[in-house]
């Protein structure tokens, strides 16, 4: 059997790196267009909503208000690079088994090839820790993919794990 991303988990993130992305838009709208082409009294007017005490007040507002704009949306367009980047990254992961064995990455494994199994998160989160016994640390995510279920099964039988 082989993982397969899971499609929920991939649509959920793929939707918040895009909502990211529009969110950085607009703060960069704001940042290089709208606020720019203000005076510092109507900016300040249309961020206070009511008129600036002192020309000095609507000076700050307007010197503290283009830079953050531009900081939110730098902030954005990162958050949205690391949540694509965690989506592509495990669709990239590559892991297949069956009953005596499995392959990760193209290298193959029997289970007997398996040093520890750390099965610790799999009641909350559904996580599995192997090591292998050329060091290889393997993480498998059922939230990630689908059919992890399945390979737990297969060490629970073969006594990898204990029974619960």
């Amino acid at each position: 059997m082989k993982l397969k991303l899971n499609r929920e988990f991939a649509i959920r993130h793929l939707f918040v790196a895009v909502l990211l992305t529009g969110m950085g838009a607009w703060f960069a709208y704001d940042g290089y267009v709208a606020y720019p082409s203000m005076t510092p009294e109507a900016l300040y007017e249309q961020i206070e909503h009511q008129p600036p005490a002192s020309r000095e007040a609507a000076e700050k507002v307007y010197a503290n208000a283009i830079p953050r704009q531009k900081q939110f949306m730098a902030l954005c367009i990162i958050g949205a690079a690391i949540v694509g980047f965690g989506v592509w990254r495990a669709s990239r992961f590559r892991f297949t088994y069956r009953e005596r064995g499995f392959s990760y990455h193209g290298r193959r494994y029997a289970i007997a090839d398996i040093s520890k199994v750390d099965a610790s998160q799999w009641g909350k989160k559904g996580i599995l820790r192997l090591l292998t016994g050329d060091g290889t640390r393997i993480v498998l995510d059922g939230w990630h993919h689908k059919g992890v279920d399945g390979f737990y099964d297969i060490l629970r039988d073969a006594g990898r794990i204990p029974q619960q």
